[in-house]
């Protein structure tokens, strides 16, 4: 059984050759699985070259049919031979699986829906394109919102955190934050492990200093307040989001993390007098690919960099940070918790220093300062007409864990819900 699987024009595409029968379809349905990204919705089967199938080579079919049907898609096949075509008729899949006598009709025919259901989008709320992809805007509240800085990116960033720098978080306080902290019995037990970490609705995720590069979670049924985050730095959201963005790159390749705050501030100009030049966001969307950043150890006082300068700088970023440049992760779903200052942007309305104490002074080329934590997730079917709270809970209820980082400015977006909450003060405690 030979298995075939690329990309054209967006749709996945599948080959099979060979016979499909019981041992090969058990090949067959994890390799299958595997190809299918979180927001694929259409797929064609091409069977040229399959000279024999089952009913578990029909079963695989519905299978995959059953779940992108789900999300509003369908399954097409095409280039099916005698044998297969004579089996799936006498089943009576031949009336529930399209057939078609190409691969470019079939193609065609899942474009064809796959533009209607962009079309409906559009007409429902009209979208505007920047930086290479498409935004629409869903209002969402006209209140307010703040940050809420406990503790000093300094004294992190220098390794000179103390025990009593640490402040034990009740998880349902928080809905959205991120920082460097850990969960544990009390304060010291957890000063060796801490790490990035976020919350998200009451949950914790983060990234423990203990050399296993491999993070952590808990998602608790309910707060008792036994269990608690301490944080040596802890950025949280107070209020809510004041509009949700619909993001769809253009490409495949998907729009870049920096790319997208940009075009968010930019678009805020023409549109929103509220924004400042600070903004917050949370992310429940598809990736096209991650990069990502992770602390190595614990930066508590006693253990910082022999030239006393930041475990940022240059010369001591090899021994502190964990670089992952690698493209991963194509086709996961993300969710993220981060923040965006626009160094150009009159900022003197803010405290400086609560400002200080969340910018690290690390810009990038746009003249940003961007601090994004990212959880990746596997199963958690993109449906665009899903707002993003229940996406948001979805992917904790009901998504495969897969990873946890600091997310680098080059991570892509291929699709999205972006809640943006326009930031009007930043409060230092």
């Amino acid at each position: 059984m030979e298995i075939t699987t690329e990309r054209i024009d967006g749709v996945l595409v599948i080959g099979l050759k060979g016979r499909l029968d019981g041992y090969a379809a058990t090949q067959a349905a994890p390799e299958i699985e595997r190809s299918l990204r979180d927001d694929d919705r259409s797929v064609v089967f091409d069977l040229d070259g399959l000279t024999y199938m089952s009913s578990a080579g029909i079963r695989i079919l519905l299978a995959l049919h059953k779940k992108v049907k789900a999300r509003n898609g369908g399954i097409a096949l095409c280039n099916v031979g005698e044998y297969p075509r004579n089996v799936l008729s006498m089943a009576g899949f031949d009336r529930v699986l399209p057939i078609f006598s190409s691969r470019d009709d079939a193609l065609r025919e899942v474009q064809k829906r796959e533009g209607s259901l962009s079309l409906i989008a559009d007409l429902k709320n009209p979208t505007v394109e920047r930086e290479g992809a498409r935004f629409a805007f869903e209002p969402v509240s006209r209140a307010p919102a703040s940050l809420r800085v406990k503790g000093s990116l300094a004294t992190l960033l220098h390794a000179r955190i103390r025990e009593e720098d640490l402040s034990a978080e009740r998880l349902s306080g928080i809905t959205y934050s991120l920082g460097l902290g850990a969960l544990g019995s009390g304060v010291e037990d957890t000063m060796p492990y801490l790490g990035e970490m976020m919350t998200l609705h009451g949950s914790m995720i983060w990234l423990p200093t203990d050399g296993h590069d491999t993070p952590d979670f808990f998602v608790p049924a309910g707060d008792t307040g036994a269990v608690r985050a301490y944080t040596a730095f802890n950025l949280s959201l107070e209020g809510a989001f004041n509009e949700v963005a619909v993001v769809e790159a253009a490409g495949e390749e998907g729009i870049a993390l920096d790319a997208l705050y940009r075009a968010i501030f930019a678009l805020a100009k023409e549109r929103r007098k509220e924004c400042r030049g600070v903004l917050a966001t949370a992310i429940w969307g598809v990736v096209a690919g991650v990069q990502s950043t992770g602390i190595k150890r614990s930066p508590i006082a006693g253990s910082a960099p022999a030239n006393g300068g930041s475990i940022l700088d240059p010369e001591n970023y090899d021994e502190w940070m964990d670089v992952c440049t690698e493209m991963k992760y194509d086709g996961y779903s993300i969710v993220t918790f981060g923040i965006g200052i626009d160094l150009s942007a009159d900022l003197s309305g803010y405290d400086r220093k609560a400002l200080d104490a969340i910018d690290a002074g690390h810009a990038g080329p746009s003249g940003l300062s961007l601090h994004n934590h990212g959880v990746v997730f596997r199963g958690v079917p993109w449906d665009a007409e899903t707002d993003l709270v229940r996406g948001i809970e979805r992917c904790l209820a009901d998504g495969e864990f897969v990873d946890m980082r600091h997310l680098l400015d080059t991570t892509r977006i291929r699709r999205a819900k972006v809640g943006i909450a326009y930031i009007s003060a930043i409060k230092q405690e």
